[in-house]
């Protein structure tokens, strides 16, 4: 027996129902999607524009008065993370240790995944240790080389541990570190010679070129 054959369908009339159906929702949706894009875009615009003006005033900057501007007026920028730093760095130099712990306190709590954060701790080691509070120094740079292992911090702050040790008659602790950084961390070592201090802070970048 024959079957009838499906019933032809009008595609641009069904087209037609379904949008005089749903045009509502389908224009609010579409709203919602074009504000957010350009939502989107003016931040991103506004984020790009604040963060250019961030490092070219870091990069005039020279002392820790102009520092700190950096830091209140471009909170959360990259340039505020590079300023804390850098004023960070003119405290220890001006002898202000303790102060400069505040600073570095504050960084790692605005920046907890800064690629400069294992730097920060071995600073406020080494400012600990000019302060006298050398069992303070100590913990740090033990904590440093426990909690970054694979960082190029890691032999610094083992060997930073060996005088305070050698100091309190701990030799057999020193000796100890000494052959940890021999044996786990010599190609460091070969590409980069050892010290007892950490690096210096980034320098601020050059000013932008006029055009």
């Amino acid at each position: 027996m024959p079957t009838a054959p499906p019933p032809s369908r009008d595609v641009a009339l069904e087209t037609r129902v379904f949008w005089e159906r749903f045009k509502k929702q389908i224009t609010a949706a579409l709203l919602i999607v074009l504000l957010a894009v350009i939502a989107f875009t003016g931040y991103r615009f506004y984020s790009d524009r604040r963060a250019a003006a961030a490092s070219a005033l870091l990069a005039s900057a020279k002392n820790a008065q102009e520092y700190q501007q950096v830091i209140l007026r471009y909170a959360n920028t990259p340039a505020a993370a590079d300023a804390y730093l850098l004023l960070a760095e003119t405290q220890r130099n001006e002898k202000k240790f303790a102060e400069a712990n505040t600073t570095l306190q504050t960084f790692i709590a605005k920046y907890p995944q800064h690629e400069l954060l294992s730097t920060a701790r071995m600073a406020m080691a080494a400012n600990l240790e000019s302060l006298g509070k050398t069992d303070e120094a100590l913990a740090m740079y033990q904590q440093v080389a426990s909690a970054y292992p694979n960082s190029f911090t890691a032999p610094m702050a083992l060997l930073s541990q060996v005088h305070i040790l050698k100091a309190k008659d701990r030799n057999d602790d020193a000796r100890r570190i000494c052959e940890t950084v021999l044996t786990q961390y010599r190609t460091s070592l070969l590409a980069r010679p050892p010290a007892a201090t950490p690096p210096p802070a980034p320098q601020a970048p050059p000013p932008p070129k006029k055009p």
